[in-house]
C-alpha cells in the first residue's frame, strides 16, 4: 500500500477563530496542512504548508496528535499541531495552486461549513474551547 505523510496546523487567533483554508473546486474547508518533503521534519512541514498556504508565518506551540488513517488505498499520517501566527499573512503562495482562499473561522461557523475531513471538526472544537486567550 502506498504511504503518505504529512502535518496540519491549528491556528487559534484573538478572536477564538480557527484559520482555515478551501481547496480550488470544493466547498470544504480544513486546516492547512500537506506533504512533508524528502528530509523534513513533521515541524517543518506544518511551518512551510502554513506559510505556503497562508501567508502567515507561525512557531509551533504543541504537538497534539498523530492521525492515522486510509483514503483511497493509500495509508495516510498526519501530525497535527497547535500553533501561534507571527504577524500579518503575507498572501496565499502555494506551488501547486490548490488553495482557492483562506479564512478565520468562528465556533459557530464551523458547525455550519462543509469539512473536508470531517472527523477533525470535534478535535478543532476541543482546541478553541480549551485556549486561555
Amino acid at each position: 500500500m502506498k504511504e503518505w505523510s504529512g502535518a496540519a496546523a491549528i491556528c487559534i487567533n484573538e478572536a477564538r477563530e480557527v484559520l482555515m483554508v478551501r481547496g480550488k473546486g470544493t466547498k470544504a474547508w480544513a486546516v492547512p496542512s500537506g506533504e512533508m518533503e524528502v528530509g523534513e521534519t513533521p515541524e517543518e512541514c506544518c511551518v512551510r504548508e502554513v506559510r505556503e498556504e497562508t501567508g502567515y508565518n507561525i512557531k509551533i506551540k504543541k504537538a497534539l496528535y498523530i492521525k492515522e488513517t486510509e483514503i483511497q488505498g493509500i495509508a495516510v499520517t498526519t501530525h497535527y499541531f497547535l500553533v501561534d501566527k507571527i504577524g500579518e499573512s503575507s498572501g496565499i503562495d502555494d506551488p501547486d495552486q490548490l488553495i482557492a482562499e483562506m479564512s478565520w473561522v468562528s465556533l459557530e461557523e464551523l458547525n455550519v461549513i462543509e469539512h473536508a475531513y470531517p472527523e477533525d471538526k470535534k478535535t478543532i472544537i476541543e482546541v478553541i474551547q480549551s485556549q486561555v486567550l
